[in-house]
Parts: C-alpha cells; structure tokens; sequence
C-alpha cells in the first residue's frame, strides 16, 4: 500500500508559490519541478510530501474550515519542534515556519521527512505479525513514550512552552468546554460523567514534556525491523504537563483483544493482535521504565477517553456543518458516543 495519495479535492494549493517559498528559505534545492503527494492518514492538521528531484519535505498546515482557537498552531507546532529536536532526535528537524498567508492560504511549516512505515489498523506488505514482534512493537511504544517524558526541560529550553502548575484542572474544564461548543446532539452519560471527572482531579506528579497524542500510528518505524522507531509525528498539543495524562491519551487509543467491538471500532488499530500488551501490561512496563507511581491511574484512563470523544466530536462538528466534506468522519457521531458510554461506565466502577 502507498504511504501516500494524490491530494485530496478541495485540500490542493499553490505549488508554484510554496516552490519559489522553499527554494528562498532552503538552500541547494536540486533543479526540477515540485512534486506534491498527501498522507492519507490523521483526521486534524493536513500533511503533504514535498519532493524536487532526490530531496523531500514534508509540508503541514491546518485543517480546512474554521478551527478552534489556539488549535492547529503551526508556528507554536514548528518551534517546539527546533527545540526539542536535539534533545529527542525522534521528533524531526522542522526548516522553517511560513505565517504569510498568502502562499498557501493559512500558516505552514516544513520540516525533513523521515523513511519510514507507520502501522495503522493494518500491517504493511510484507510484515507478518507474530507474538514476538507485536509483543516487541508494543514494549518499544512504551520504551519511547518513557524516553520522551526523560527528556530535560532546562537543558532542552522548554521548560517555559506550558503551565505545569493547575494542568489538570485547566485540562478537565477546557475539554469539558469543548465538548459543549461542539456538541451536535444530547448524550445523557455526558453530564454525570463530566461531573465526576471535575469533582476527582487528581494531583499531578513532576511535569514533563508531553506528546498529547501519542499513539502507534503517529511513530515511523523501520520497515525490515518494525520494533525500531526512527520518528514520532504530529507534535500540534504537545506541551510540558502531567506524564500521567499523556499515558492515558496513549492507553485510550490502545485497543486490546477482549475489548467490545464497540470499541474496537472507535479508531481502528493492529493492537488487538495477539502478542500486543494489554492496556494493564502497557501501564506495569512504563512504571518499571519510569519509576512513576501509576495508582490513580483509574481517574486519568477515564478522562482519556472523553478526551478523545471530544476530539471526534469536533471533527465531526466540523462535517455536520459541512466545512468538510471528508466521508471518513461521517460515523464519528457513533464513535462518540460509544467512548462517552465506556467512559462513564469506567466512572461509575470508581464509585
């Protein structure tokens, strides 16, 4: 399977324009004509393969449509990223950030493109699965989340990108805001739930950097040995935070083998295969790796899955009112409401 598509209708732009864009802003670009392809996968920031001649970028920018404020921000995206680079090589090298407009018709940046696979809700050509490399894929997912909340924030300057201090607090209301904004329908499991979520925040451990949406399908890995990582992408909600939340964020999209179908179907991925940790396994290995004390980690799985209901549901919104036209999203209502269902089940077991 391709890694790539043509653009999809109504997300093509000016390549005449970002060519003379990136030949003014990189250096010993070869001769020839721009190439552009779009990574098909991601249901947020719009991303595309930029090549000339033997070189190749990789180009993002926001989603088509309104966005929420302080989303999608490509410029806030970029400079975390030439910061953190030398600190955790795994996150690209961005070249430069564009906030003119004009080019493209919102904010860009371009960043080095790392070779790769990704694993989605199926294995490439090629790659067959057995216990021992979904067992040795799913310890390297750990190994590598554990290694990005390592990272120093003095040394690495970016200590000053967030506000550790009441994190989850502001987490809790903010995305309990954003639910409301962009609900389309009453769900009756929503106001119980929220509430509970409010009323049992828990206290944070030392803040680190975190990813915010740290998942299998956001890490390049080695095609010939799938349980080496050569990249984590899609940094646009990483911030310096509660580890713990960016664990749960990961365990949300972490389906396993006896889940419902229900579940299994919110985002469909390959972690249900036989070998993969289980959701309890995936928690025992990363406070191993990481020394941190996982007991209030029933508060933070909860709260993982609304996050990501609400996360559907702006995407949704976004459908509903037909600022995108993208038939993928036209379900998410259902997924929505089979997280916001699971969710509050989890919350009542706390009770």
């Amino acid at each position: 399977m391709s890694e790539t598509i043509p653009i999809r209708e109504g997300e093509e732009f000016d390549r005449e324009a970002v060519e003379r864009y990136l030949r003014e802003k990189i250096e010993g670009l070869p001769e020839g004509e721009l190439e552009v392809r779009q990574f098909p996968s991601g249901a947020s920031n719009l991303t595309y393969l930029l090549k000339i001649g033997d070189w190749e970028g990789v180009l993002r920018r926001p989603p088509l449509g309104p966005v929420p404020p302080k989303a999608h921000d490509m410029g806030r995206e970029s400079h975390l990223l030439m910061r953190l680079h030398p600190s955790f090589p795994l996150a690209p090298k961005p070249y430069f950030f564009c906030d003119d407009e004009s080019v493209i018709g919102a904010p860009f940046y371009v960043m080095e493109r790392r070779r790769g696979v990704v694993i989605d809700d199926s294995f490439p050509e090629g790659v067959e699965p057995n216990r021992e490399l979904c067992q040795g894929i799913s310890e390297m997912v750990v190994r590598t989340l554990v290694e990005l909340h390592g990272v120093d924030l003095q040394k690495s300057g970016l200590a000053d990108i967030g506000k550790p201090e009441g994190f989850l607090e502001r987490q809790t209301k903010g995305w309990i805001g954003r639910y409301d904004r962009a609900k389309t329908e009453e769900i009756p499991e929503v106001e119980p739930l929220t509430r509970w979520l409010a009323e049992n925040v828990p206290e944070s451990p030392p803040p680190t950097i975190i990813h915010n949406d740290y998942k299998l399908n956001n890490l390049v890995l080695n095609p010939d040995d799938p349980t080496e990582v050569r990249a984590v992408l899609d940094w646009e909600m990483a911030t310096v935070g509660d580890p713990l939340f960016d664990l749960a964020v990961s365990l949300s999209y972490w389906v396993q083998e006896d889940d419902p179908p229900e579940l299994k179907e919110v985002l469909p991925t390959v972690t249900d295969t036989p070998g993969f940790l289980s959701r309890e396994e995936f928690m025992d290995l990363y406070a191993r790796e990481s020394g941190r004390d996982l007991s209030d980690m029933h508060w933070y799985v909860t709260f993982g899955y609304f996050k990501l209901a609400v996360i559907l549901q702006q995407i949704y919104a976004r459908w509903y009112k037909g600022q995108t036209r993208d038939e993928r999203f036209a379900t998410f209502d259902r997924r929505v409401k089979n997280l916001i269902l699971h969710a509050r089940a989890l919350s009542e077991e706390a009770v």
